[in-house]
């Protein structure tokens, strides 16, 4: 056992004989520990305090957002995505300072790059399974019931070459292209993209390549609702997956249907019921679809124009067959290609039918089903070229792709309702609709009997060369250039249609940055915020209303109707080919 020092020893026993008792080890242990934590607050009050190790206020930058989602879930509350949390007063004052705290940031600089051409313009393509898109060709016999679609996805989607023994035509650059075959030919244009990245963090929109209306096609009879909706909820499960879509929910994501909005808008689970449910899916809610055919009621879908059989190569193919157009000589004041609807007691096409018979300057082609005119394209080309006005009328749904064939041909389209082209094309089109084609309400030819050619003669013939010109200088927006080329100076149908994608993308990114919410849109709306000029935010009454206040289920579609002519217009394609 150790023995104490003696000077230990002297201590103790000095203190004993004054009186005084040793101090206790458990003292001297407790002044210790008070010393060592005095010491722990000092350092911590006076150095720490002095250069803060971090600042949970302080912007965060672009390169450590992606790692971090509760920033981004607090960034995109404005637009009630779900699963996030709402940002305070404080955040939102300081990601207007500092927009570099959105995980889109890098995107929007790209804009101020005034160097690179293609700044604000990149578009980051996803890279789908096979099943969703190239499967589907390789299987092309299915992809209908009554046509053989492998001949009209060939080149590129446009079809077999059209002979031209007739003369119609331009010498190159014309096809069988079949009216519903956007979905093939927008994603092989979307290959000659002069501003595809694979960065996505500089992407000003994203594109998703599945052929949802090739997808559908194949399954719209006899088949149960969850044979049509499998593939709709294996893509947005595969999309949702992807650390793309979790930048925005899918609000920089669009995809091309080449069919009308109402085969991919069933109301219901019911087996009767027509189409698949992609566009009421929520996620796909998010997302923008551009068809064929929009819904007047919904936010969520976009007008692009059906292909023509026009498919130029180079901008000299547009140049000459627009001077073309410009002089030829017009000998029918106007002209309709179509069959009537008995079965549809609104249609006006039996008494439009009726008023040309009747009428010495109209041309009509018939179309009955079977064999017909109506489906020659060099027949109804050479209709439209010989007419100063053509006539279209609601087809089975709102639109009809012979509006786009007569424009082709330089004829000035006659409408009877807004939702056939003005509300629908709203990014290829003037909106200033009576610069390109003649208003004639339904009901002034269904109720008042209204003669047709009495109300084209009454426009003088200098007004009707200033509408013809402008018809023609539509051309190059509305067609879709060859898949396999690009137009030098031009800009197609492709190109429009992916501008204004990227400038809606833009205008949100920028609205999320300044704290925008749209918390007083009504969807119910759509067509009429579509008509906003540039700044407007706000809609009232509109001269159409009447147009578009059909009976309205809780979805905000007029569903029954809708699903109808969706239907018909499958009924009638089946017609057409038997």
């Amino acid at each position: 056992m150790r023995r104490r020092s003696s000077a230990f020893n002297h201590q103790e026993e000095m203190e004993k004989a004054n009186g005084k008792p040793p101090p206790s080890r458990l003292c001297f242990l407790a002044t210790l520990s008070v010393m060592f934590w005095i010491m722990i607050f000092y350092f911590h009050f006076t150095v720490l305090s002095s250069n803060p190790i971090s600042n949970p206020d302080q912007p965060v930058p672009f390169s450590s957002i992606s790692s971090k989602p509760q920033r981004i879930s607090e960034a995109y509350e404005a637009l009630e995505l779900p699963k996030m949390k709402a940002p305070t007063k404080s955040k939102l004052a300081d990601t207007r300072q500092a927009p570099e705290a959105f995980p889109f940031t890098r995107a929007l600089q790209t804009i101020e790059n005034k160097s690179d051409p293609c700044g604000g313009r990149y578009i980051y393509v996803h890279d789908l399974p096979s099943r969703f898109n190239a499967d589907m060709l390789r299987d092309c016999r299915k992809l209908s019931l009554w046509i053989n679609m492998c001949k009209f996805t060939s080149n590129a989607g446009m079809g077999p070459p059209l002979e031209n023994s007739d003369g119609v035509f331009s010498n190159t650059g014309w096809y069988a292209t079949n009216q519903f075959a956007v979905d093939v030919i927008f994603n092989n244009r979307m290959k000659q993209y002069e501003c595809l990245t694979e960065d996505p963090s500089i992407a000003a929109a994203i594109f998703v390549p599945f052929y949802a209306g090739f997808d559908i096609a194949r399954y719209l009879w006899g088949y149960n609702t969850s044979v049509r909706d499998a593939a709709s909820l294996d893509l947005v499960e595969w999309l949702m997956k992807r650390p793309e879509w979790s930048v925005m929910g899918g609000r920089d994501h669009f995809l091309v249907a080449g069919r009308i909005t109402w085969d991919f808008r069933r109301l219901t689970d019911s087996e009767t019921d027509w189409g698949n449910k992609l566009l009421f899916l929520p996620a796909a809610r998010n997302m923008s679809m551009l068809v064929v055919e929009a819904s007047p009621w919904n936010a969520n879908d976009f007008g692009i124009p059906y292909p023509t059989y026009f498919h130029p190569a180079k901008d000299a193919d547009v140049f000459i067959w627009q001077d073309r157009m410009r002089k030829l000589e017009r000998k029918f004041l106007f002209s309709f290609a179509g069959a009537p609807r008995p079965d549809n007691p609104e249609s006006i096409r039996g008494k439009i039918i009726d008023q040309c018979k009747r009428s010495k300057v109209c041309k009509l082609l018939e179309c009955d089903f079977g064999e017909s005119k109506c489906h020659s394209p060099s027949s109804i080309m050479q209709m439209f070229q010989s007419s100063l006005f053509c006539l279209q009328p609601q087809g089975d749904s709102y639109t009809r792709r012979s509006a786009f064939d007569s424009i082709l041909a330089g004829c000035i389209p006659v409408f009877f309702h807004p939702g056939s082209a003005y509300i629908q094309y709203t990014w290829h089109l003037p909106r200033n609709y009576s610069t390109y084609s003649v208003f004639i309400p339904e009901d002034d030819i269904r109720k008042r009997s209204v003669s047709i050619e009495e109300r084209l003669k009454q426009i003088p013939p200098h007004v009707v060369e200033t509408m013809r010109e402008t018809v023609i200088s539509l051309i190059p927006s509305l067609i879709y250039a060859d898949p396999r080329s690009k137009l030098e100076t031009l800009n197609d149908a492709f190109d429009v249609a992916v501008q204004a994608i990227i400038d809606k993308v833009t205008r949100l990114r920028r609205d999320m940055i300044e704290g925008h919410e749209e918390k007083d849109v009504i969807e119910e709306n759509s067509w009429k915020y579509a008509l906003l000029e540039d700044g407007q935010r706000t809609v009232g009454p509109h001269e159409w209303d009447p147009f578009f206040s059909k009976p309205k289920d809780g979805n905000g579609e007029s569903g029954t109707s809708s699903a109808e002519a969706a239907k018909n217009s499958w009924k009638n394609e089946q017609r057409s080919q038997t």
